[in-house]
């Protein structure tokens, strides 16, 4: 919650940092009364900096700002607790881009459960250069998601975060399955 700037004090007034002779000039007072009100807030900011940066602290009117530094759009419809998860995942997620591990990791940072994903695509290394290329052909990622209770599953968001984290070249298709 951000504090309007009228209830806001200076931790460190300046009028106690001169000396005793201008402490008792009414001019010098009303001096240091002005610059002590403009500078509260700004000092109360960056005095309270790193709560700003913390997930867990910081403000929900900061959330999309923080979301600029990690390059994750964030959604305002979603609820302050699921914008936060979503931030917690992308410094993760950053490491894991174009992976199937990080398209699961992206889609359960939105859904809030585990998810599958299965590709077709494989890595490998071979000394011989006529080696079989691993995996099969045609890359396809498959998300397969079982929403269970949830009701507000959106799927257009959904298929936006795939398309968003998975290779361009690949195509992906999202199955959503109903528990029994």
């Amino acid at each position: 919650m951000t504090v309007s700037p009228e209830r806001v004090r200076s931790p460190h007034p300046l009028l106690l940092t001169l000396p005793g002779l201008y402490r008792d000039d009414p001019v010098t007072q009303a001096i240091c009364e002005a610059f002590d009100e403009v500078l509260a807030p700004a000092i109360a900011v960056l005095d309270s900096f790193p709560a700003y940066l913390d997930l867990d602290l910081a403000p929900e009117d900061t959330l999309a700002w923080l979301s600029t530094w990690v390059g994750v759009d964030l959604d305002p419809g979603l609820l302050p607790d699921r914008q936060r998860e979503l931030l917690r995942a992308a410094s993760v997620l950053q490491g894991w881009q174009g992976t199937a591990r990080g398209v699961a990791l992206a889609v359960e940072a939105l859904v809030g459960f585990p998810v599958e994903v299965v590709e077709t695509g494989a890595a490998d290394w071979s000394r011989d250069p006529n080696a079989p290329l691993p995996g099969k052909p045609g890359s396809t990622v498959v998300v397969t998601v079982r929403p269970g209770d949830a009701d507000d599953l959106d799927v257009e968001r959904l298929t936006a975060v795939v398309e968003a984290v998975k290779p361009a070249h690949v195509v992906h298709h999202v199955e959503i399955v109903e528990s029994p």
